[in-house]
């Protein structure tokens, strides 16, 4: 039996629920009777999870990547996903991650960095100003 997974799952959410330590064993005390997690048996594991969940922690899907902190490289990101809606992006492949190789690609002749997220705000701000004019064209 490996508990690993569920270790694992409990600390992510201790960390993104923002759990300080004396609260998280509270809560683990409370929940399963033990003072650790790494005490817990798989049964007591789930519930630990479970009540998690219920304290409004959620996992993210695997291969999932979290949604960039800076508003221009969302940006960015929303334009590019309008205009393959609209069809004014052909991408190769289906799926967001031609989509994402696409919008890299786009980004590095533009720029010559690799990916959005790495841009400066001037990089940024150029990109954006490039993909509005695309738009507006209306032209693949």
């Amino acid at each position: 039996m490996n508990l690993r997974p569920l270790l694992a799952k409990v600390h992510i959410a201790k960390k993104e629920l923002g759990l300080d330590d004396e609260t998280y064993r509270e809560l683990v005390q409370r929940v399963t009777g033990h003072s650790s997690a790494g005490e817990c048996n798989e049964p007591q594991l789930s519930r630990l999870v479970a009540e998690l969940r219920r304290l409004g922690w959620s996992p993210k899907p695997k291969g999932a990547k979290p949604k960039s902190r800076s508003p221009r490289v969302r940006k960015i990101w929303a334009l590019w996903g309008q205009m393959c809606r609209d069809g004014l992006v052909r991408v190769e492949g289906d799926g967001r991650a031609a989509q994402r190789s696409a919008l890299r690609a786009f980004v590095q002749r533009m720029t010559g960095v690799a990916d959005p997220e790495w841009l400066a705000p001037p990089q940024a701000s150029s990109v954006i100003e490039g993909l509005k004019a695309w738009q507006k064209r209306g032209t693949p």
